[in-house]
């Protein structure tokens, strides 16, 4: 496990792996993204007190549950960073905060979307739409910072920084509807005990959120290649697979 975790951390075994797992990850996705899409916008059945306008939970739902999990990812490896001064750590901070940032702004979209013949308005400031925008501007602060210092390790620094710090707001995001009074619902899928969503319902969004954290891993892992190729591009590792050498 160890062996594994330090091979992470070199340039051109990473690059060379996650190639490798790109190739099966990108169908497989497609493959599920499609299949969920289709049973969950087709043939799952209208619910019985929204129609077929709940059918946008079928971005909604996937969306923001990844976008949480995205940000553990960045503020693991932001972790990494400041502990072990791992640069891959770096790049993986770097590709993964606009992807979450992406799904965070489709979250709090597909959301109004979805309120405003749900709830009767676009957008209401309770406690999960608030946190979920605090959550996005804590992707985009990090994006930024990354661009806003010539020093790149200073940069890491701070975003490694940012990205701990914000955790505190995953569990207010997760706690919200249970805190404070919220329009939003108590939430329908469980671990433990009997869910609150239907079963014809729940699978193809089960096959969602699946498919999300495959894009996730998919554009994470090819920004960082494209992160490799640009800063090792006079390396002969990066030549050699550009056909130069």
């Amino acid at each position: 496990m160890w062996s594994f975790i330090h091979k992470l951390g070199s340039p051109p075994w990473f690059f060379r792996f996650s190639g490798n797992v790109v190739k099966w990850l990108l169908p497989v996705t497609i493959a599920v993204l499609f299949a969920g899409a289709f049973w969950g916008l087709l043939i799952a059945p209208p619910d019985y007190r929204q129609g077929n306008s709940y059918r946008i939970i079928y971005i909604h739902v996937p969306a923001a549950v990844v976008s949480l999990a995205g940000y553990y990812v960045m503020a693991l490896a932001g972790a990494i960073s400041l502990i072990w001064r791992i640069k891959m750590a770096d790049i993986a901070m770097k590709a993964a905060a606009p992807v979450g940032a992406v799904l965070t702004g489709i979250a709090l979209v597909t959301g109004a979307i979805w309120g405003k013949p749900t709830w009767g308005t676009w957008w209401v400031w309770d406690a999960r739409i608030t946190s979920m925008l605090i959550l996005f501007f804590l992707y985009l602060g990090v994006v930024a910072l990354f661009e806003a210092y010539e020093n790149k390790a200073a940069a890491a620094k701070a975003c490694a920084v940012l990205s701990l710090v914000g955790t505190v707001n995953i569990p207010i995001i997760y706690k919200s509807v249970d805190w404070w009074y919220s329009l939003h619902q108590p939430a329908s899928i469980k671990f433990t005990g009997e869910s609150a969503i239907d079963a014809s319902m729940l699978y193809p969004l089960l096959l969602m959120i699946a498919a999300f954290y495959g894009l996730f891993a998919l554009v994470v892992m090819m920004n960082m290649r494209a992160d490799l190729i640009w800063h090792h591009r006079q390396s002969s590792w990066v030549r050699q697979w550009a056909g130069f050498e």
